[in-house]
């Protein structure tokens, strides 16, 4: 009953008066409550700072410290409350100073009972007046305090009329947080109680579910350094099933100002938009590893990917796992940086592995590669949430190419590139971009090729593609240009030389020969 009540402090230096102010009137019935008394003006300024009554009855003249001066100095403190003067003294002059205080009573002793309750309905009125406009004040800024701070958080709307240090917004710093579900198995789960944050005094954070995500506006040094020991827990990664498994927690820089709020934000929502590529088990994304605006990116250009599975492509052929592995982490960064949509990036990879399939089903037709169709590997990438599990399927996918296409005859590395050659005759094969496949430089491998076959690379070469080309010349009705350009030679007049020079023939002269 007593929290309803209005709160009365006696302040008086004589102990009858006091007694007498207690009885004179029915507090209880007239909706008061006398918390405190006070005999001399120290001890009521005192009992005025502790106990915040919201009216004093007070004499004008007490010890220590008159009523007049305890009300200004109550005033200059910042107290609101109501009082009234209580005097045996009817000088206007106290009643003057009393006025520009805020004393809208001033009642001469003896007090009389019917003045005195007169005066406590009409402060009685004032004082439930103010509490409801406050109440009131304070639903509507309870109402209005989540699209101010969605203002804050987007940038639509700094507004330096509003006061933001009533809605408790006011900080040293500031920074943006944001969390989204893995699956909707923990989504009944309160993120906050999941963080393990508490906010007792309202002061370290506010809490807003905004665009569908939660979110947080940490406020002050504390707070950031409480959600900066929450981060290190996601070191090691959670445990696995676990609530703190389900989410995914991304958060801005730090800021000082209102108006800066929106940047630390921002980052927050590039970052969600970045869960593709998040490594296995990684739950946090800072706002640090987010590009850098001028990092440079070739684009997801088709010569981009044709450069990617053309690599690819010779180091599965020449058995370089190392080779593949750092290719595919080059790829992972320049996607990274890309800032590509992400169903564009899953279609760039889709074109770059099937270039790769469709590479090594012409250059080994004679060896039969499990490959999936062209459908269940473009449903396969689709289907995946991250990058990491894109590459890890192509690295996969590589792996069983490397088995499939081995060369299981090979005793030394020689051996090997022997056996590219003989599958990638028709390409444009030079010992400077052959040799770091199999890890030699040009000029080695040169005297290598000299030294194992007797003859030099070019001339190895030519004597393959002249050979295959007769093998074409025998079994099909291809024209010479077209023969030339399938084993190497993309100007026929170069091909005429070299198979003359071999056969002592011309090709058609070759072919003509075959059919008589």
């Amino acid at each position: 009953m007593e929290q309803n009540m209005i709160h009365v402090l006696l302040a008086d230096d004589e102990q009858i008066v006091r007694n007498g102010l207690k009885y004179i009137i029915d507090w209880e019935e007239a909706g008061f409550c006398i918390c405190g008394e006070a005999g001399d003006g120290e001890e009521a300024l005192s009992k005025i700072r502790s106990l915040q009554p919201e009216l004093v009855l007070i004499d004008i003249r007490m010890p220590k410290l008159s009523g007049t001066e305890l009300i200004e100095k109550a005033r200059e403190e910042g107290y609101s409350g109501e009082f009234i003067i209580l005097s045996g003294y009817s000088e206007f002059s106290y009643a003057q100073t009393a006025i520009r205080n805020g004393v809208a009573y001033y009642l001469t002793k003896p007090i009389d009972e019917e003045e005195l309750a007169l005066a406590l309905k009409e402060i009685k009125r004032r004082i439930l007046g103010r509490k409801d406009s406050t109440r009131s004040l304070e639903q509507y800024r309870q109402k209005a305090k989540p699209s101010v701070i969605a203002d804050l958080l987007t940038g639509c709307n700094f507004n330096p009329a509003l006061n933001y240090a009533e809605m408790g917004l006011l900080a040293p710093v500031y920074q943006a947080a944001a969390c989204e579900w893995f699956s909707d198995q923990y989504h009944s789960y309160s993120f906050l109680d999941l963080l393990r944050v508490s906010n007792e005094k309202e002061d370290a954070f506010e809490h807003i579910v905004l665009d569908g995500h939660d979110v947080l506006l940490l406020k002050g040094t504390s707070a950031l350094e409480r959600f900066s020991r929450i981060l290190r827990y996601y070191e090691d990664g959670p445990q696995k099933g676990s609530p703190l498994d389900g989410i995914f927690l991304v958060y801005g820089p730090s800021v000082t100002g209102l108006e800066k709020i929106c940047d630390s934000y921002h980052a927050c929502t590039e970052l969600l938009g970045r869960r593709f590529f998040c490594d296995e088990n990684q739950h946090v994304l800072s706002y640090d590893q987010l590009p850098e605006s001028s990092a440079s990116s070739a684009g997801l250009s088709s010569g981009t990917g044709q450069s990617y599975s053309e690599q690819l492509v010779n180091y599965i052929q020449s058995y370089n796992r190392r080779e593949i592995s750092e290719t595919l982490n080059s790829l992972r960064t320049m996607l990274y940086n890309s800032g590509e949509d992400i169903r564009k990036i899953k279609y760039f990879l889709a074109d770059i592995f099937l270039e790769i399939k469709s590479a090594i089903l012409t250059r080994y037709k004679g060896i039969r590669i499990p490959f999936a169709s062209n459908a269940d590997i473009l449903e396969t990438i689709e289907n995946k949430k991250y990058l990491y599990e894109i590459l890890l399927f192509f690295s996969e996918q590589f792996e069983m190419i490397v088995s499939t296409i081995g060369n299981n005859s090979s005793d030394s590395v020689f051996d090997d590139i022997v056996y590219y050659i003989a599958h990638n005759y028709s390409q444009p094969l030079k010992l400077e971009s052959m040799a770091p496949l199999f890890g030699y430089n040009s000029s080695y491998l040169g005297k290598l090729f000299a030294q194992k076959t007797g003859v030099s690379f070019n001339t190895y070469l030519d004597t393959l593609r002249v050979r295959r080309a007769t093998k074409l010349l025998d079994e099909t009705n291809l024209k010479v240009y077209e023969i030339a350009s399938q084993v190497g030679y993309k100007n026929v007049d170069y091909f005429h030389q070299k198979f003359k020079k071999q056969m002592n023939m011309s090709p058609a002269e070759y072919r003509n020969r075959s059919i008589s």
